[in-house]
């Protein structure tokens, strides 16, 4: 968990095996679903397909996990 600026805000990144632009969109579709008060988005340009989740409230990250799970892919916490 990493915090930054005034208002703390908690950013998780994730490593995942989601490749593709419009997969990714659909994925951030979903999340924001489950997650509607963060912020989310993906960087498919890094070697891991980073899914980076920024939350002003703390984040069940074991939640995200699973919920990608449930829909066909793999996510690991990164420190």
């Amino acid at each position: 968990m990493r915090t930054t600026g005034e208002i703390m805000k908690t950013i998780e990144v994730f490593k995942t095996n989601i490749t593709q632009a419009s997969i990714a969109n659909d994925v951030v579709e979903s999340l924001l679903e489950i997650l509607p008060q963060c912020k989310i988005n993906f960087d498919l340009h890094d070697c891991d397909n980073i899914l980076r989740i920024e939350s002003v409230e703390m984040l069940n990250t074991e939640d995200v996990k699973v919920h990608l799970e449930k829909i066909g892919f793999r996510a690991e916490l990164l420190d």
